[in-house]
């Protein structure tokens, strides 16, 4: 977890190539994002005329004491006013809604590229840390494309501006005013430091509290069975706690910033009524001017602290986007060749030709693997947990790719197949089976509409699957909760099964995928198998050999190689692995009957 946060927290501070990059999201948007920072600018200088016209009614009407020019002022300052609000009315929604479709954007090509990635990716990276890249870190980047990156330009404008005209209207008193630059400046300089410190270790924090809280639901019936629910609340307290204080460091840093502004501020405020009142005392300055400088000198710090703000929002979106751009820029472990071949439908032949595959090397799972499975077989694979059986399946779906060796389907390297060409004809039935929130319905066809309401009946009806349906108030119309929750550990498998079945796939393969169905479902299941495997290449993967006995052959795994292969009886009377594995399962079976 060390290792995980060191490289959340790490990196650089700003970065101009992953700047530029951010700013092409922009590029569809760039008329909302010119149009808002023209009406920043315009803002901006109507702000400076506020004061200008104080000065010209203390100055012109209100010492001479006349009162028509006074209205004429309060006119001016009245549509000044109320085309400020006009047009930060026009900005602030044209900014906000550019960021809204930016955020839309960058989160449909975050979650189009994790679909694109391979299995080997979600191997290395823990779920809840991958929802934190297309919630909280795309979220991170809201802010700066909805008013960071526009308002910084109305920030400097005003800023510019505000000391252009209190230099043009006495520049020694505006001398007097810039003097508290300096520690303005390093007020600011270290709360940035701080602050963005602080904030990307709270987003790195949170990264590791949704990991943490999507492994602790996802196991919540683990934790209660083996009672670690202290052990795992203490676990989150200590990440919640770290968060805390991550998040009240920011606090702090901001709560002695802001206050120090201000006290800054009124420093020069203070120079400004000490240096401008002897000024105009002596005859040296009117007091509009005076006047006009209190109002610019309170107006001169809002920009800072604004820019001092929006750094660090831009510092929090960088540390976002330095995450976000290590999942884009993530390519594929396995990928379609350039040119791929297009196979149609095959008659099911699979050959391995020495196979090597590691999932680290130089640990190899599977070594030099040679076997050939011709159309319409029925071949199991059997043998100790880790012998590679299941790695087999996975290339076989090509969800890696081996390091040395080819796996063909009808004489043709998959690699050469595009991968939605291949697995189109592959149904797969794993022993952890995963059902969508939806309808049963929804989850046979899988919202395919080349897969009719009656291809997926007729395929419930075809797996005996189909009884339990029709039992249910809705039918195939009812509701499922999250992974199939609201139906027993058979009921999933059987709609599985139904799933892969309607599909009408060229290899149906089963990955342990009667292992958790109870006696009288897996007769069910093995007579409707009996029927749906004819003609059909069918692998099997299991560990009750039980089920297996009538499989055309049986290749036999121990510690990545071929042992032995044959059909059950030959096997049986080599007297070998097979036989040794289906002797202690016979037994276990005869101790659980005697019990």
């Amino acid at each position: 977890m060390s290792n995980e946060r060191d490289e959340e927290v790490q990196g650089k501070a700003y970065d101009r190539v992953i700047m530029r990059r951010l700013l092409t999201y922009l590029r569809p948007y760039r008329a909302h994002i010119g149009i808002s920072v023209i009406l920043l600018l315009v803002v901006a200088g109507l702000r400076l005329a506020g004061p200008y016209l104080t000065k010209i009614a203390i100055d012109n009407f209100i010492v001479t004491g006349d009162v028509e020019g006074l209205h004429k002022v309060g006119i001016a300052y009245t549509g000044v006013l109320v085309s400020i609000f006009i047009c930060r009315y026009i900005q602030i929604y044209l900014t906000n809604l550019a960021g809204q479709r930016v955020m839309y954007d960058i989160r449909v090509a975050v979650y189009r590229h994790l679909q694109k990635l391979s299995v080997a990716y979600y191997d290395r990276n823990p779920v809840g840390r991958l929802i934190t890249r297309v919630t909280n870190d795309i979220e991170a980047l809201n802010e700066m494309f909805s008013s960071g990156v526009v308002n910084i330009f109305g920030d400097i404008f005003s800023l510019i501006g505000i000391m252009a005209v209190m230099i043009t209207l006495d520049w020694k008193l505006a001398l007097v005013s810039f003097a508290v630059l300096p520690l303005l400046t390093y007020s600011a300089g270290h709360f940035r430091s701080k602050v963005r410190s602080a904030y990307r270790e709270v987003r790195a924090i949170v990264s590791r509290l949704n990991a943490h809280l999507q492994e602790s639901i996802t196991g919540m019936h683990v934790t209660q069975l083996f009672n670690r629910q202290e052990r795992n609340f203490g676990e989150f307290e200590d990440i919640n706690r770290e968060h805390q204080d991550a998040y009240i460091r920011t606090i702090r840093y901001y709560a002695i910033f802001f206050p120090a502004v201000e006290v800054i501020g009124a420093l020069a405020v203070g120079s400004i009524i000490w240096y401008g009142g002897g000024q105009v005392v002596q005859g040296a300055i009117s007091l509009g001017v005076l006047v006009a400088f209190l109002q610019y000198a309170q107006q001169f710090f809002q920009p800072i602290s604004n820019l001092s703000e929006q750094y660090n929002t831009m510092q929090a979106a960088m540390a976002a986007s330095e995450r976000l751009f290590v999942v884009l820029d993530e390519k594929p472990s396995v990928s379609d060749s350039e040119h791929p071949v297009v196979l149609g439908r095959p008659s099911g032949r699979i050959e391995f030709r020495g196979v090597w595959f590691s999932y680290n090397e130089p640990e190899w799972v599977l070594k030099d693997v040679n076997f050939t499975v011709e159309p319409g077989q029925r071949v199991a694979f059997v043998g100790a947990t880790g012998a590679g059986k299941s790695t087999i399946i996975n290339l076989i779906c090509r969800f890696y790719d081996p390091q040395r060796g080819q796996v063909l389907i009808d004489g043709v390297d998959i690699r050469t197949l595009s991968q939605q060409e291949l697995r189109k004809y592959i149904g797969l039935v794993l022993q952890d089976v995963f059902l969508f929130s939806g309808t049963i319905e929804d989850n046979i066809r899988l919202w395919n509409d080349t897969v009719t309401f009656e291809d997926a009946r007729e395929a419930a009806v075809r797996i005996n699957a189909h009884p339990f349906v029709s039992r249910l108030p809705e039918g195939y119309a009812a509701s499922l909760g999250e992974r199939g929750s609201n139906l027993s550990t058979g009921q999933r498998q059987l709609i599985s099964f139904a799933r892969a079945l309607a599909y009408d796939p060229a290899i149906l393969v089963l990955d342990e995928a009667t292992s958790s169905i109870d006696t009288e479902t897996e007769r069910l299941i093995q007579d409707a198998l009996r029927t749906l495997m004819a003609n059909r290449t069918s692998l099997i993967v299991a560990h009750r050999l039980s089920t297996i006995q009538d499989a055309d052959q049986i290749i036999v795994l121990h510690r990545g190689q071929i042992h032995e292969s044959g059909a059950h009886r030959k096997l049986l009377d080599t007297g070998g692995l097979y036989t040794r594995l289906y002797q202690l399962q016979y037994r276990e079976q005869e101790s659980v009957s005697g019990e």
